[in-house]
């Protein structure tokens, strides 16, 4: 919102204050000014409104006149010009002999190819003014005033150069401010002074406006009030300079009066109106409706809209004329030759307004006042207040009343706060009559019970003034921000530390970060068919989230596992001649086992790894080496360890959808209830690699949550062995079904508390053990922490271990 401040001083007393001390106080005052501009780009005394007496050629150049000028003084000045459009009888702007124009352009006594020139006729470029806000006709050559403007007079004040606009930089909360009236309320109750409201009044003829126009609403909820007046025998022209002054200030292009003074209108009251010509409207009916499907409406701007159910629009009856709230529609425009004038005011929503704005890719004046709340106490003052201009300036005769329907009466809004709550919260010690006093400058009305509660009822247009802190927050700011005083904060303090999981996702990052893998941040709204990549991590009996408005139908859904990110980056990566990529994520999930959402969605935190192309690249002493499958469950087992909980995590065989069948292990969690599968890690099936244009790639992906609780950063110490150990070495030939690791735990639960650890150094498959067979070579340490181990204790235990190998998995002793 553009402030004119001499406009401002229309309606308020502002002597005192330059337009830069405004701001100021403004700005304290919560309305922040972002910019105070001068329209005066550097026009200095000396330019002032001249009478073209005669225009001949130049004698010299056929391209340049020699015009002589009345300016008011006692000489008749001899100015060349090069304009085309100059003619005798125009009254233009004349800079005399020793004006200055913007750029520190000085104006001497010249002789143009042999004739002389005691100035200059100015172009709205020339006095520094902007030409995309002048009438079309006045964008090129020379500037013409309008007839009566006085010879001689200053082209600052004819032009209002000598202004200041302040740039209003509003929350959304503060749409009265989008109005010259709601700018001078601000300002009267930062001051104290007192608000001049313009003069609207009618002076209404005999003849009734019912007499020619009709309005019937049909959107009841979209439109609570439509009025219309009818103004007869208009005469379309420019409108006066100094409504045309006013609207350029506010970065408005002048048309022609009876547009113009909707527009000066809209800015005034902040209310939108718009002029039909009441010819092209059939019967003078108006029916308020929604748009049907498949509607069409070109618009005032040349432009084709097709409308649909949810757009609210202006109709004759049968068809749209405008869109309300946003634009008019062509075939009822306001032209040269329109004689009559149904002027329509109206308070529609603000969200029907917004969405149809959106929808058609116009946003106007109109439509952001509609948006955020236009004043319903305004609809009929702004209405008469623009007919009774065109009565002034276009000659119009205003029939009587107003023709209006209403199907929602506006409520007044009723807010109490006590004396005791302002001064709480604020931390003040202010007396009744100090709250009194800033409640009759905000011009409030308002009651003030025995027990010091002020009831306030609050105009309708501060339509942001609903609670009870709304009234402190006024009572704050028209006190001064500044004057609050400072207060100790009070109450009790905790050490800020993260919480668990936020400590064990933030260890997990260093540690992975550490060993080589690159993070990777992705969305969380992804393609739904991503969603049914990896069924297994996703759940059978679970459902994607699906959003309500998506961006696209890339973005549309809720991610149901972090794998199918990880693959576009790989895949991305890839494209671009990077093969090698360790990358993981952490990351929430979502799932719900609702078909139709109702409540909230399931979230869960999950770890998902990639790995893909080589780990170590080749070099002179070294060949390239590739990722494996033992790579990743090597960093699992790095994790594990890292939480304390290597004992409660298992590995078993596994076939899920989009695996490889013979390369991929369930990871199962040893928990209170049981084993339970909290992810999967292996590599991915071939027609997946191929599918997204990958080499062998491994990839894990797991469930943090249960590992959360089972964690523990304790660091428990363990003395350091006193008493020798003894090792003893076993190859078996058993079957290759036999999973190692059920190896090693017969073992383990064979052994007891003297074996120190066991592992595997050695998996033989050959010709001479079978097709079906493997040998599979363990070392076994044996340690006892109180004493030294005798060979024959070691030996019984380990024969032991044997017979429970032979019996449990039909193994036999490879010699």
């Amino acid at each position: 919102m553009n402030v004119s401040y001499k406009w401002l001083s229309e309606y308020i007393d502002l002597n005192g204050y330059t337009g830069e001390q405004l701001a100021e106080l403004m700005t304290s005052g919560g309305i922040e000014i972002d910019v105070v501009e001068n329209r005066n780009k550097g026009v200095k005394a000396g330019v002032v409104v001249g009478h073209v007496l005669t225009r001949e050629k130049h004698p010299d150049a056929d391209k340049l006149s020699v015009c002589t000028l009345d300016v008011g003084g006692p000489e008749v000045l001899q100015i060349v010009c090069g304009a085309k459009n100059v003619a005798a009888g125009q009254l233009v702007p004349v800079a005399t002999i020793g004006a200055v124009l913007p750029g520190d352009f000085a104006i001497k006594r010249a002789k143009l190819r042999g004739v002389e020139s005691q100035g200059m006729i100015c172009s709205a470029k020339e006095l520094g003014l902007n030409e995309k806000l002048l009438p079309k006709e006045q964008q090129e050559g020379i500037l013409v005033l309008p007839e009566g403007t006085k010879v001689g007079a200053s082209i600052l004040d004819v032009l209002a150069i000598d202004d200041e606009v302040l740039e209003l930089d509003l929350t959304p909360n503060r749409s009265d401010c989008l109005s010259m009236l709601g700018v001078a309320y601000e300002v009267g109750a930062l001051t104290g002074r007192e608000v001049k409201l313009p003069d609207n009044r009618v002076s209404d003829a005999a003849e009734l406006t019912s007499a020619h126009v009709s309005v019937r609403i049909e959107a009841k909820e979209q439109c609570s009030h439509y009025s219309a007046r009818y103004i007869k025998g208009v005469k379309i022209g420019p409108s006066p300079q100094w409504m045309q002054n006013r609207l350029m200030a506010a970065g408005i292009r002048p048309i022609s009066n009876v547009v113009d003074i909707t527009n000066y209108v809209l800015l005034e009251y902040g209310q939108p109106l718009h002029a039909f010509d009441a010819d092209k409207v059939a019967g003078g009916r108006i029916v308020v409706r929604m748009a049907h499907d498949g509607e069409v409406l070109e618009t005032l701007d040349g432009g084709e809209r097709k409308l649909d159910s949810s757009m609210l629009v202006i109709t004759n009856g049968s068809e749209p004329i405008a869109l309300a709230g946003v634009m008019g529609g062509a075939t009822t425009e306001v032209t040269d030759g329109t004689v009559n004038i149904l002027l329509e005011s109206a308070r529609f929503d603000g969200g029907t307004i917004r969405k149809t704005s959106r929808q058609v890719g116009l946003r106007s004046e109109s439509s952001v006042r509609f948006e955020k709340g236009v004043d319903p106490a305004r609809v009929v003052p702004a209405l008469n207040r623009a007919a009774a201009l065109m009565e002034k300036y276009a000659d119009g005769l205003v029939l009587e009343g107003i023709v209006e329907e209403l199907t929602e009466q506006p409520k007044q809004t009723v807010v109490s706060v006590s004396l005791h709550k302002i001064n709480r919260y604020l931390g003040t010690e202010l007396s009744k009559l100090e709250v009194e006093t800033i409640f009759g400058r905000l011009q409030f009305p308002f009651e003030l019970s025995a027990d010091g509660v002020f009831t306030v009822q609050t105009p309708s247009r501060r339509g942001d003034i609903t609670r009870d802190v709304d009234l402190i927050e006024e009572v704050a700011r028209l006190f001064g921000y500044d004057n609050i005083p400072t207060t100790a904060i009070e109450g009790s303090a905790t050490t800020g530390a993260l919480t668990k999981p936020q400590a064990i996702r933030r260890e997990l990052r260093k540690r992975l970060t550490d060993a080589g893998l690159h993070e990777v941040i992705s969305y969380s709204f992804t393609h739904p068919d991503r969603t049914k990549l990896f069924p297994a991590l996703t759940g059978a009996d679970l459902f994607p989230v699906r959003l309500a408005l998506p961006m696209s139908e890339d973005r549309s859904v809720l991610r149901t596992s972090l794998l199918p990110q990880l693959l576009e980056t790989a895949t991305y990566n890839r494209n671009r001649k990077n093969d090698d990529a360790a990358i993981f994520e952490i990351g929430s999930v979502f799932h719900t086992d609702e078909a139709e959402l109702t409540r909230l969605p399931h979230e869960k935190h999950r770890l998902a790894i990639l790995l893909t192309g080589n780990k170590n690249v080749a070099s002179w002493n070294r060949k390239a080496e590739a990722y494996d499958f033992y790579d990743l469950k090597g960093i699992m087992e790095t994790i594990v360890d890292l939480l304390g909980v290597s004992g409660d995590i298992s590995y078993e065989a596994a076939q899920p959808e989009h695996m490889h069948p013979g390369r991929t292990a369930a990871i199962v969690f040893d928990s209170e209830r049981g084993p339970v599968t909290i992810g999967y890690m292996g590599q991915l099936h071939p027609t997946t690699q191929n599918d997204h244009d990958l080499g062998d790639t491994y990839v894990l992906e797991v469930e943090l949550a249960p590992l959360y609780d089972a964690t523990s950063f304790d660091i428990v110490y363990k003395a350091l062995p006193r008493y020798p150990a003894m090792e003893r070495d076993i190859a078996v030939v058993l079957s290759l079904e036999v999973e190692a690791g059920k190896l090693v735990g017969a073992v383990r639960e064979t052994a007891g508390e003297l074996l120190e650890s066991v592992r595997i150094f050695d998996i033989y498959m050959g010709e001479k053990l079978g097709a079906d067979k493997k040998s599979v070579a363990l070392s076994l340490v044996y340690r006892h922490a109180e004493r030294t181990l005798t060979d024959e204790e070691v030996t019984e235990l380990h024969g032991k271990v044997v017979a429970n190998l032979e019996q449990s998995f039909a193994a036999e002793l490879r010699k």
